[in-house]
């Protein structure tokens, strides 16, 4: 009898189990899993496994594969900052492209990811287009806004994927360039040795700051050409 209850107390669990799935429960499992084993290593059945359903129980929540990835993408959007219409551009693209980049190292997995969907979903239309209102609203020139959309997501996908690709952590890096530099004959690169011992080793140091002062730039080049393009 032992046995026998076993086995219902199991079948009714895996009945709970179905019956509460939902698309939204296995997006963030699937999420959950790219985070921690890259997209690659991302299967039904091993998705199944960790909501503890057979994987044919997911196709009632998402049609494939490519379903899943366009909802996983459109949840990465929705935790990116929306920009607000109507406000200083400037200071709306900043905290967008701040926001971005957290969300990015959030989930490393989806940079490849977020401007190849054939299906956006509500959330990834939602957010391009408050973007471009928000650049649009602020007096942009359709030109200059699509000019202004395009150099800011370079800048985001590129720098983010540049650090997330280093070969140390912020904490390691003044091991990591000792070790390079002994292999330097003395004098043999003596600016790369001075920006790796008055820059890169000095306590403090992280690359991630140098994104906002980088964005800056980007942001002071946008609003410089913007200026004379109003004035034409």
């Amino acid at each position: 009898m032992g046995v026998v209850k076993q086995i219902a107390t199991q079948a009714r669990r895996a009945a709970k189990r179905r019956a509460t799935l939902s698309r939204e429960r296995i997006l963030r499992a699937a999420i959950n899993l790219a985070d921690r084993d890259g997209i690659e290593s991302l299967s039904m059945r091993k998705l199944g496994q960790k909501l503890g359903v057979e994987a044919m129980s997911l196709y009632n929540h998402v049609g494939n594969k490519v379903d899943m990835l366009d909802g996983m993408v459109d949840v990465v959007f929705a935790e990116i900052d929306l920009p607000a219409s109507g406000g200083d551009w400037r200071v709306a693209m900043r905290q967008r492209a701040v926001s971005a980049r957290q969300a990015l190292l959030r989930h490393p997995w989806a940079i490849g990811l977020m401007e190849s969907r054939a299906t956006p979903g509500p959330a990834t239309l939602r957010h391009h287009d408050g973007v471009l209102a928000s650049l649009r609203t602020a007096g942009f020139s359709v030109d200059m806004a699509a000019h202004a959309y395009s150099i800011l997501d370079g800048y985001i996908y590129g720098f983010t994927l540049t650090e997330l690709t280093l070969p140390f952590r912020n904490s390691e890096i003044a091991e990591v360039a000792e070790d390079i530099m002994e292999g330097f004959r003395p004098g043999e690169y003596p600016y790369l040795a001075e920006m790796a011992v008055d820059r890169a080793m000095k306590p403090g140091y992280n690359y991630g700051d140098e994104f906002e002062f980088g964005l800056d730039l980007i942001l002071d080049g946008i609003e410089r050409v913007t200026s004379k393009d109003r004035s034409r």
